[in-house]
């Protein structure tokens, strides 16, 4: 199985800011995307960021200016930069990974653990 570790996660105040790693097992060019979701409030668990193999990225639009995704391949680790962060972050946070293996398939999708991060007022 691929393993996803998080890290990063804590407590921080309103307007400060949290850098989230998430180390992949196998080599991250492997995946066709990557990135971070969090549960919300009465809803399902929400993308964040991601980031495709190519570089392409998206975001939330909650965090877009806020947030930014970026990945090491030779580290084989993915990273989510978080500024001007508000109690309205507070969430576990969790690493994604998907892999497509033929046009039009389900891609399959890896989870970690998940790093909590909690933004005081």
């Amino acid at each position: 199985q691929v393993q996803l570790v998080e890290s990063g996660g804590g407590l921080v105040q309103a307007g400060g800011s949290l850098r989230l790693s998430c180390g992949v097992s196998i080599s991250i060019f492997t995946f066709n995307s990557m990135g971070w979701y969090r549960p919300a409030p009465g809803k399902q668990r929400e993308l964040v960021a991601r980031i495709s193999r190519g570089g392409s990225t998206n975001y939330a639009d909650s965090v877009k200016g806020r947030f930014t995704i970026s990945r090491d391949n030779a580290k084989n680790t993915v990273y989510l930069q978080m500024n001007s962060l508000t109690p309205e972050d507070t969430a576990v946070y969790y690493c994604n990974v998907e892999r497509v293996v033929a046009p039009g398939a389900v891609p399959f999708s890896y989870w970690g653990q998940g790093t909590q991060v909690t933004v005081s007022s």
